[in-house]
């Protein structure tokens, strides 16, 4: 009998872990897919949900705190997905217990507490382990043929950028922690603005941001959670606007919202250079001038989800051996970028990044 090729080979079995059970959702849907990777634990503050949803997710195990989850022994990974004040912790106990680290967006609540988790993510990176941002846009199938033409050249230099996700109402889990800025850090900008943001900044080439000029609105948002009666606290903004430039004279526009009377809603991102640009959405988009004349390309971009690719991604750099295309770096950049917005907005001034 003819020895099997080695692609024949079952893939390396992987354990993952899962703290919190919401956006922790598509973490599980992606894990799903991906052959040879198991979800052994999950967990989740409240005791029934975290029963419930293992039982639903058929997972052997379930937990209330992610130490219990770190002491099994058959753990290789976890995947990180609390509210923002809580990824920073629970990333470096992880990484501390020697596991593979995927953390949701963004890397943190604070500038401060960011830059700890990279300082962590760099030694463990050294032992061999991955830290991974869970930034799924990178991963969608327009952002990556969009990045193949612009690091093929196509586009030419990158120097604009215009990005945002803007909604007319639709403020999360209204009085919760996602308005409550001691857990979330900020409203829309640290929500939906991360997504934005990295995207644009990722597809012009992840340069050293500089300063910061932004307008940050907190004008009906609190209206709105009066007028329901909502318990909890509203405590961040409403939309904030901002202007980054760059170290390469490049320069990105943001703008974002929770609640806005905004004509035109939804994501955005576009990039502009000296050869052509790229439009993510409304529609995937190309710009080139061709023979003389601006012209507008549609190209079939292959359809895959962001959030399920991302965690394929995750499972084969472990398997691999590779760096995230997603990692320490860009989360402690972004997050910078995001506190300068939110400084610039309160003192009405430039703020400069280091």
């Amino acid at each position: 009998m003819a020895a099997k090729k080695s692609s024949d080979k079952k893939p390396k079995a992987i354990n993952v872990g899962i703290v919190g059970t919401g956006i922790g959702g598509t973490h599980f849907n992606g894990y799903s897919k991906v052959p040879g990777v198991n979800v052994v634990g999950i967990v989740d503050i409240d005791p029934a949900r975290a029963k419930a949803v293992a039982a639903k997710w058929e997972v052997p195990h379930a937990f209330t705190n992610h130490e219990d989850l770190l002491e099994l022994k058959n753990l290789d990974a976890v995947s990180v997905c609390t509210p923002n004040s809580l990824h920073v912790p629970i990333s470096i106990d992880a990484l501390r217990a020697g596991k593979h680290v995927i953390c949701e967006k963004p890397m943190s609540s604070t500038v401060e507490d960011a830059q700890r988790l990279a300082d962590e993510a760099e030694k463990a990176t050294k032992k061999g382990q991955i830290f991974m941002m869970g930034l799924n846009n990178r991963y969608r199938g327009e952002a990556q043929l969009l990045k193949q033409y612009i690091d093929a050249g196509d586009l030419g230099e990158l120097y604009l950028g215009k990005c945002g996700w803007l909604r007319r109402s639709g403020i999360p889990g209204l009085g919760g922690w996602f308005t409550t800025k001691k857990m979330s850090g900020g409203g829309p900008l640290i929500d939906l603005g991360v997504h934005a943001l990295d995207l644009c900044w990722w597809l012009m080439g992840a340069p050293d941001p500089v300063s910061v000029s932004a307008s940050v609105f907190t004008k009906i948002g609190r209206k709105e959670w009066e007028r329901r009666g909502s318990p909890g606290t509203y405590d961040i903004e409403d939309a904030a606007v901002a202007h980054i430039r760059f170290a390469n004279d490049a320069a990105i526009m943001v703008e974002v919202s929770w609640i806005l009377n905004a004509p035109t809603t939804g994501f955005t991102c576009e990039v502009m250079g000296t050869e052509g640009g790229g439009r993510i959405e409304p529609n995937f988009q190309i710009v080139k001038d061709l023979h003389g004349s601006p012209t507008d390309l549609i190209p079939s971009a292959p359809r895959i989800n962001g959030h399920e690719q991302e965690i394929v991604h995750f499972i084969s750099c472990i398997r691999e051996s590779r760096a995230p295309i997603s990692g320490a770096r860009d989360g402690l950049a972004v997050q910078k970028m995001l506190d300068a917005i939110y400084r610039s907005g309160e003192s009405g001034k430039p703020i400069s990044i280091s």
